[in-house]
């Protein structure tokens, strides 16, 4: 199958309006539960953190009730020139692009060309017959103790092929951090999906298929952004841009952002000494040719409102139906038990892992200030969604360091906002 590349490329020379174009319009937050006034603790959490320095700046969305209520830009998008924030700032979302790839994912599922407990396999042959790195026995061997560096381990059969939705839980095993991930081929600098994918069809599963959870950072979700290729005949780029960016307004969502655009934030990380630096590498997991579904894609916290507002609604958005009541209900389920807990960051208790996205199933356990149900998912540059169905609202912070600390104060402030 020749599929015509179409890159998706973010058009960010001209400033939009913010809420011009979109689905989602402002309203007051007192006809929507919400204290204007304490909604001004969130300006206060955030300074406290600029002060404190980390982020630089930072973009706050708050949704209810099908108005966005709350939408503040804070402090520099970018240090050196001392630029000021926007709302329409442009953020890399890293991992919080896999939402996106799970609702493609699921698109196609409504549409029969894609069912959950399908092989990687059916639409990818080369995951045919993948073996599961093990441990050697004997005493444990330091790190690097094998050949090229890596540790040593001996090869067993799958004890089933991995499925879709073992990707879309992160139990699949493919490159999540044990022995095998040390088997990932490096990708090039003209590498696609068409032409990388294939090549982790050799790499040796962590583990064997459904029996842990383990953050597969980028593998797992670039091979469903290829299976969504494969099913819909389609670049990845461009099912998005049909399927759900264009139709849901969100004009500044791509997977490439020039470096040095207008409206793009930089990107810092935190030096031994607390400090902000400059990352070197501006793209981050952004790329005009490889349409990272894991990591890749760039947005607005306006844009990403109208795709979280859409979710919230059962999969409607401005009397287009993206995908079904239900689907949307099985996405936002927990599939993998207690076996998120205590994983990649998550709380000890009261956690649960849907199909793309993390899923708060108690909220006294998990000491997160969210309702029960909540679900939602972050990205290693700072970008954040919760989605409530309990209180009906969408809450967005866009920052590109991460700063756990202001993550969790963003929450709290929002929370402590509601009187209805």
């Amino acid at each position: 199958m020749r599929i015509r590349a179409v890159v998706t490329v973010v058009a960010v020379a001209a400033l939009v309006a913010p809420l011009a174009a979109a689905g989602l319009m402002a309203g007051k937050p007192e006809d929507a539960g919400l204290s204007a006034e304490r909604l001004g603790r969130i300006r206060e959490a955030v300074k406290r953190s600029l002060d404190a320095g980390s982020p630089s700046g930072a973009v706050t969305l708050v949704a209810r009730r099908g108005k966005i209520v709350h939408f503040e830009a804070h402090g520099l998008m970018d240090l050196e020139s001392r630029k000021p924030m926007v709302k329409d700032g442009i953020f890399r979302l890293a991992s919080m692009s896999k939402p996106i790839t799970a609702a493609a994912v699921m698109i196609l599922v409504d549409e029969g060309r894609v069912r959950l407990n399908d092989p990687v396999s059916r639409f990818i042959p080369e995951f045919k017959g993948m073996k599961v790195a093990v441990s050697r026995p004997g005493p444990a061997l330091a790190a690097g103790a094998g050949r090229g560096g890596a540790p040593e381990f001996d090869l067993v059969s799958a004890s089933r092929e991995i499925t879709v939705r073992d990707l879309l839980t992160h139990g699949s095993g493919l490159a999540s951090g044990g022995l095998g991930a040390s088997k990932t081929p490096e990708r090039g600098a003209t590498d696609t999906l068409a032409s990388y994918i294939p090549k982790l069809g050799a790499v040796p599963l962590d583990f064997q298929p459904g029996t842990l959870w383990r953050y597969s950072g980028l593998a797992g979700f670039d091979v469903l952004s290829r299976i969504v290729e494969v099913a819909s005949g389609q670049t990845y780029d461009r099912f998005l841009r049909e399927r759900l960016l264009d139709p849901l307004g969100m004009k500044d969502t791509g997977f490439y952002a020039a470096p040095g655009a207008p409206r793009l934030v930089t990107l810092y990380r935190r030096t031994p000494d607390a400090k902000l630096e400059r990352v070197p590498d501006q793209n981050g997991l952004s790329s005009p040719t490889y349409f990272s579904g894991a990591g890749g894609m760039v947005s607005t916290a306006e844009d990403y409102a109208q795709f979280a507002q859409m979710l919230l609604n059962g999969g409607e958005l401005n009397g287009r139906r993206y995908l079904g009541k239900r689907t949307v209900e099985l996405m936002a389920s927990n599939h993998t038990g207690d076996m998120v807990n205590g994983q990649f960051g998550r709380p000890a208790r009261g956690m649960g892992f849907g199909l793309g996205v993390q899923v708060v199933l108690d909220p006294a356990a998990s000491g997160l200030a969210q309702s029960q149900g909540s679900w939602g998912w972050a990205g290693a540059y700072g970008t954040n969604v919760n989605i409530e169905p309990a209180e009906q609202m969408v809450t967005i912070i866009m920052m590109q360091t991460a700063t756990g600390a202001l993550a969790r104060d963003f929450e709290v402030a929002v929370r402590q906002a509601i009187v209805d």
